[in-house]
């Protein structure tokens, strides 16, 4: 499979909700609350539309990050789950992370279900790191979110083969 990552549009709001509440049940986002972010132009959220399936959004992630701010925030993050372990939610953490170095953050932040570790290990393998814990921050399921940190590295230029 593969995808084309775009900005996401108010016109995505459906399957992004389709695939909000799919994934995350209790924890799920309103719908009203998503349509906030997508207008929101100190937030950049991304799908990943199915190549060759227009329309078809097999993951979505978000960026609170406001232009000049040192500090961005993941705001959410899902792939549905026929898309899963292929790469994609690395590739769409990584844009947002390209995003937050573009607008001015130094460091940026996400929280994480103590209960998810597929999750967890992708943030580990970035370069997150632990910082605090929320303690029964996930309701009504009272499971606690992992808060983590990555310190956005400076961008790496290197010579050309042969230069």
């Amino acid at each position: 499979m593969s995808w084309k990552l775009r900005r996401a549009s108010l016109d995505d709001l459906e399957p992004i909700m389709e695939l909000e509440t799919g994934t995350f049940g209790n924890d799920a986002w309103s719908s009203d609350a998503m349509k906030s972010d997508l207008t929101n132009a100190q937030c950049y959220y991304l799908v990943a539309e199915r190549v060759g399936f227009p329309g078809v959004i097999d993951g979505y992630a978000g960026l609170f990050a406001p232009p000049g701010a040192h500090e961005g925030d993941i705001q959410t993050i899902a792939v549905a789950e026929g898309a899963r372990r292929a790469g994609l939610g690395r590739t769409l953490m990584q844009a947002l992370i390209g995003e937050a170095r573009k607008r001015g953050a130094d460091e940026v932040f996400l929280e994480v279900r103590a209960d998810n570790p597929g999750a967890k290990h992708l943030y580990d393998t970035l370069g997150f790191e632990e910082i605090a814990v929320r303690v029964a921050y996930y309701q009504p399921d009272g499971v606690d979110a992992i808060v983590m940190r990555l310190r956005i590295p400076e961008p790496r230029i290197r010579p050309a083969v042969g230069a």
